[in-house]
């Protein structure tokens, strides 16, 4: 039993950010990423051709919108919708939206949804445009950001209550944190370099404190994501447990209960509902319209707004229109009503869909804070223990558990890097017209990590941290040249083009790389000290990181 509440909860805080503290760090690794997971992606199939966010001739709406529906009607007769996205600059996805249709089939007998189909036409002609290349197989971006819950290799609902339990036990680390740091706010201010222990307490609570809100709210947020997969009782309840019980429930949540009909070529002028939408909302653009009719009503033209990076991001401004006599209709209310509005908004704070560049960089820096907080905090642990057991009197004898989370730490900290940095070099040196390219690429993730596993098994802690630091150093250093390598998209040619997807990813290779190097040398340095105040032979084994 602890003295007093601070002592318990400093206790509570270092047994919680251990447990979960391997499979958080591969949370925020691979998660973070995700806020640039359709720049990831572009990057990885350099054949897309540079999209620019402009038409070389501003064509009217009245034409865009004739021009789709005529694509429509021969492509998708009878579909159970029709959707015309209009050119703008998206949020999601991010970047330029060149004009595009979308359909869904009516449904066949026995099935809930229909087939979908998509094309990108040209604003002039109407043709479907093609660029003529298929891009290589990759799970790109969005991989590693599904990793980041899926866990890979593991069955969905195992691996989302893995990671839910983990990020419960987060929140009560950051809770306990906060009660345990009662000079939180000087301590943010306070680093004293080359002082062991104390370094590493500096350096785990001016991270803490630096994205506190942050992690608040991620993690939050996280649980917020599959709550009913962790706390199903109350639907369970009400709605019965199992596939169709599920199902009935989010029907009923999701308004998804009505029978459709197929849609037709509306009698309503498009265009000029397009124009009363702008004219209503202050001249702000239209992202798209959207076609649908269901049984025992009329059918109805949607006139979406583009998304202007409100948290609230899936509920752009909508008007609703009779499409045969282009009546106004009554605003739809949200399906699942304000709790699920609630709940939208606060899985959109997680994603940052919302966000521009700047606040997506700023997620992307936090993230790298929460990577390097668990770090920190998981190497203090081992650093405290390691010094109890050298202050006990006798001969050192390393404890098997220590050891072990040390060379977890190491795999971790130091090998999970280097995995992803192999992840980008798989995608360039793979044939590209290998089956399952895109599963190898991710395979070639997890097996340079096993092997950082093993490496910093068979060799001197002290040294595997600095080799490991060391060779992800130099293998996010080779990204950039082997993109010049095996593609015409090298970092010179991406800067004067102002292609800033490829300058961006090739740079920020280039500042991992220059971190990790960092780490690299001033962990040489530290063991180069360690080993000078050593006597001669004990210098690898007894000092850790």
């Amino acid at each position: 039993m602890k003295a007093n509440l601070r002592q318990s909860m400093s206790w509570l805080h270092t047994w919680v950010g251990l447990v979960a503290g391997w499979v958080l760090f591969f949370v925020f690794a691979t998660g973070t990423p995700g806020y640039f997971q359709q720049e990831i992606t572009r990057w990885m199939q350099p054949e897309r051709p540079l999209v620019r966010a402009e038409m070389a001739q501003p064509v009217p709406a009245a034409q865009l919108l004739a021009l789709a529906l005529d694509r429509l009607e021969k492509v998708a007769p009878a579909a159970a919708s029709w959707r015309i996205t209009l050119p703008h600059v998206s949020l999601n996805p991010r970047g330029w939206q060149e004009l595009a249709i979308r359909w869904e089939d009516m449904p066949q007998a026995g099935r809930e949804r229909g087939a979908s189909g998509n094309e990108v036409l040209d604003p002039q002609t109407g043709a479907v445009q093609s660029h003529g290349i298929e891009p290589r197989g990759t799970h790109g971006g969005l991989g590693l950001y599904r990793m980041h819950y899926e866990l890979r290799y593991m069955p969905f609902d195992w691996a989302v209550r893995i990671v839910g339990l983990c990020t419960m036990l987060m929140l009560l680390a950051i809770i306990s944190g906060v009660i345990t740091h009662k000079r939180i706010f000087k301590d943010f201010f306070t680093f004293r370099p080359n002082k062991g222990q104390r370094s590493w307490l500096d350096a785990h609570n001016a991270l803490s404190v630096m994205a506190l809100p942050f992690f608040l709210m991620i993690t939050y947020s996280g649980l917020v994501f599959f709550l009913f997969l962790y706390m199903p009782a109350g639907r369970d309840m009400l709605y019965g447990s199992g596939p169709m019980a599920n199902k009935t429930y989010y029907d009923e949540l999701l308004d998804r209960v009505h029978e459709r009909l197929p849609v037709q070529r509306p009698r309503a002028d498009l265009a000029a509902l397009v124009a009363q939408a702008q004219s209503q909302w202050g001249g702000a653009g239209v992202g798209s319209v959207t076609l649908e009719h269901r049984k025992g009503e009329a059918p109805v033209i949607t006139v979406a707004g583009m998304h202007q990076g409100s948290v609230d991001f899936f509920n752009p401004p909508r008007l609703r229109f009779d499409a045969n006599t282009a009546a106004p209709l009554a605003e739809e209310l949200v399906a699942g009503g304000s709790a699920r509005k609630v709940q939208v908004v606060t899985l959109n704070l997680h994603e940052g869909l919302f966000a521009d560049i700047w606040g997506r960089w700023l997620y992307f820096l936090a993230g790298l804070a929460g990577c390097a907080m668990i770090a920190t905090g998981m190497v203090l642990w081992a650093v405290k223990r390691r010094r109890h057991h050298l202050s006990l009197a006798g001969e050192y004898r390393e404890p098997l558990g220590l050891r072990l989370v040390e060379t977890l730490n190491v795999a971790t900290i130091a090998g999970l890097p280097l995995a992803i940095a192999a992840y980008f070099w798989a995608n360039r040196l793979l044939p590209i017209g290998m089956a399952g390219r895109a599963d190898w690429e991710i395979h070639m993730l997890f097996a340079a990590w096993l092997a950082a596993l093993f490496y910093a098994l068979a060799r001197p802690l002290a040294r595997a941290w600095i080799e490991l630091c060391g060779l992800a150093s130099a293998a996010y250093l080779a990204v950039p040249l082997l993109n010049a390598l095996t593609t015409d998209r090298h970092l010179g040619r991406s800067l004067a083009s102002g292609d800033w997807v490829f300058a961006g990813f090739d740079l920020t290779m280039l500042a991992l790389a220059a971190v990790l190097a960092w780490m690299a040398v001033k962990l040489r340095r530290r063991l180069a000290v360690t080993e000078q105040g050593l006597p001669a032979g004990q210098a690898l084994d007894k000092e850790g990181a």
